[in-house]
């Protein structure tokens, strides 16, 4: 059930000529406030563009050495928003490019679907200049990344197959694996956390 999604456009393929390549990865995703009968709110961030548009997305960031997906998925929604959430399930990864000097930089992002455990929002993350609950219906014109977008639809089914289901019913989580090694490309300590593409 989970999806992947890809972008490698043309402009990065050509790119990828000149310079090195460098992999980077990342975890985060969407949790929800309840997966009971209530309509479901996501916590999203919102960090301003170079242009001082609000750009909305899902909270994100770097895995640590020692680290594992899901456990850099909690942690990093926790620095990211101020809450902190279980894991349920697994939504898929998007993958983008984007350029560090003279390496490209080819980034994989794991998301997963968490549940609201404690914590309230907060903007403590100097990164983040906005953090706000959304409707799970709504969030399709709140986040600014198409990929992103694409992961509500399988965080709605989901969520669909616990109400009608229970927990037992969601999918296995895939292999949850250990990061080994160093990231390459940091940003003052933290990798670069676009993501994905933008909305048009």
């Amino acid at each position: 059930m989970a999806a992947e999604s890809n972008r490698l456009t043309g402009k990065a393929n050509n790119s990828r000529r000149a310079g090195s390549t460098v992999r980077e990865y990342s975890a985060g995703g969407i949790v929800v406030d309840c997966i009971d009968d209530r309509p479901a709110q996501a916590a999203v961030i919102g960090r301003p563009s170079r242009h001082g548009q609000m750009m909305w997305s899902l909270p994100k960031g770097h895995i640590e050495l020692g680290e594992s997906l899901q456990q850099a998925a909690v942690r990093e929604i926790a620095e990211e928003t101020g809450i902190t959430g279980t894991v349920l399930a697994a939504l898929g990864r998007t993958r983008y490019w984007f350029r560090a000097g003279d390496r490209l930089v080819h980034k994989t992002v794991h998301h997963y679907l968490l549940q609201y455990h404690q914590g309230a929002l907060s903007t403590d993350d100097h990164e983040v200049a906005e953090v706000a609950w959304v409707p799970l219906d709504e969030l399709p014109q709140w986040l600014h990344f198409r990929d992103e977008r694409r992961l509500i639809a399988t965080a709605s089914e989901l969520i669909a197959l616990v109400r009608t289901s229970g927990s037992a019913a969601l999918p296995p989580l895939p292999p949850n694996h250990i990061r080994r090694h160093p990231q390459t490309h940091l940003r003052g300590g933290r990798s670069h956390t676009g993501g994905g593409q933008p909305a048009t």
